[in-house]
């Protein structure tokens, strides 16, 4: 009976020995991701006026009600909670105001660039951003959301940079945990100067569905998420199969946008209720301007 025990203990010590060799590796993995460095394509962008008030207002909709900014960097854009979750890890959105511990104060159009169009951090390093939402993104629209949050109130607040944990390392190391940085191929080469006239339009439509991407995926037929809290739901299929929205009408869509609600009655959870936060907030023209392109994208059966 000792011989048995005895074998048994060697046993789970080799496999806790084997389990902390491969967890070392997973770390050297992550860390290696972590510490690539990127470059990408230099922009010579003005800075926007302080004084300008109209393009303050047009970023304001862009930041609250089209690209989300407020549910990653908090209502203040002060600092916010991406991911809280210990196993994975704890994933902050910076302080963008000009108060102490602001990230952005001094960055120039370049660094803003790289940063929010291609996941590149000032030293070159990849940022944890979803900028794979904002690779489409207009030259006009990247300068008046600058000109909006360089006009925020101030606040003073220190966010701790991201950290992972055990679950979120192995992720890291099996590129399950995406980085924008890395997608950057994918990425338009020369930026538009002008989004699309705001207009229900496929056109249109296309360039709103941009920021659905990195959730939904290149296709917009869902599937599992590939980041976040681990009680995350898989992506909707956005698509126009019966796996998705086929049966939905437009005003199915519109109550999903704005009051948060399903087609079969259900609250939506996150990270799209959240979502909601923001496109309830949306011109009624550009939730029908995606709703038309929707409809136009090939029906597709939900992604695995």
């Amino acid at each position: 009976m000792k011989r048995i025990f005895k074998i048994g203990a060697m046993a789970l010590g080799g496999l806790a020995a084997s389990g902390l060799l491969l967890f070392a590796a997973a770390s050297a993995k992550a860390t290696s991701r972590l510490s690539q460095k990127f470059e990408a394509h230099s922009v010579d962008l003005p800075m926007p006026a302080a004084s300008d008030e109209a393009a303050i207002e047009r970023g304001r909709h862009l930041a609250e009600a089209r690209y989300g900014c407020s549910g990653c960097h908090g209502k203040d854009l002060a600092g916010g909670v991406m991911v809280d979750e210990p196993p994975i890890g704890q994933i902050l959105g910076p302080n963008l105001t000009p108060g102490s511990g602001g990230r952005t104060t001094a960055y120039s159009m370049a660094d803003w660039d790289r940063l929010v169009r291609h996941g590149i951090k000032p030293d070159g390093l990849p940022a944890v951003m979803p900028s794979e939402d904002f690779f489409k993104m207009s030259d006009a629209e990247l300068s008046d959301i600058v000109a909006y949050v360089r006009s925020v109130r101030a606040v003073d607040a220190e966010v701790a940079p991201p950290s992972f944990g055990p679950v979120g390392k192995v992720l890291l190391a099996l590129g399950k945990f995406p980085l924008s940085a890395e997608k950057q191929a994918e990425a338009p080469h020369v930026h538009p100067k002008e989004p699309p006239a705001t207009a229900d339009s496929a056109q249109f439509g296309e360039h709103l569905a941009a920021t659905c991407t990195a959730c939904h995926r290149q296709n917009l037929a869902g599937g599992p998420m590939a980041f976040g809290a681990p009680d995350w739901p898989a992506a909707a299929n956005l698509t126009m199969h019966d796996s998705g929205l086929g049966s939905w009408s437009f005003d199915d869509f519109e109550r999903a946008l704005t009051q948060g609600v399903s087609k079969d009655g259900h609250k939506l959870r996150e990270p799209m209720a959240g979502v909601v936060m923001g496109t309830k907030g949306m011109l009624p023209t550009e939730r029908k301007a995606l709703w038309t392109y929707l409809r136009s994208v090939k029906p597709a059966a939900k992604n695995p």
